[in-house]
């Protein structure tokens, strides 16, 4: 998630992105996805030997293809104060709800407590439950499927 949210933050921003082939990306980062594939705007190219060179407007760069990214350190400390700003939140809301969380935990285990009683269901005539139904009952086995010779 935070190689992400940075570069999330890091768009408008320029950037250096070097490939595992070796070749490197300086431009101004305009967009990226969950996988990493960013596009990137007033790029200049440099081979792998840094002895050739390309201006383009722009290019798209494939995920899976970068080795590192290089970004402003204005960048990451925007990351971190939002991530401190986020975790201040969250300390906050937890502090609030905080006196009520034991009641609700009780609430929800005194829901969750018969989930698995089945109610006993009548079937024809003979006391039969069908076919594939089951049975319920406080054998403390837990629900064993009806039993064979059931027929429709």
């Amino acid at each position: 998630k935070l190689p992400l949210s940075l570069l999330k933050t890091a768009q408008s921003h320029p950037m250096l992105v070097e490939l595992k082939n070796g070749e490197t990306y300086n431009g101004h980062l305009v967009s990226c996805d969950s996988w990493m594939n960013i596009n990137l705007r007033d790029v200049i190219c440099t081979s792998k030997d840094g002895d050739r060179f390309w201006r383009m407007p722009e290019c798209y760069i494939r995920g899976s293809t970068i080795k590192y990214l290089r970004i402003p350190d204005e960048v990451i400390d925007m990351v971190k104060e939002d991530a401190q700003a986020k975790s201040r939140n969250r300390a906050e809301l937890n502090k609030n709800r905080g006196g009520n969380s034991s009641q609700n935990q009780n609430q929800r285990g005194a829901r969750s407590g018969n989930r698995n009683n089945f109610s006993i269901r009548s079937g024809p005539a003979g006391g039969g439950l069908g076919n594939g139904g089951m049975r319920g009952g406080n054998s403390g086995q837990g629900n064993r499927p009806a039993a064979q010779g059931n027929k429709l």
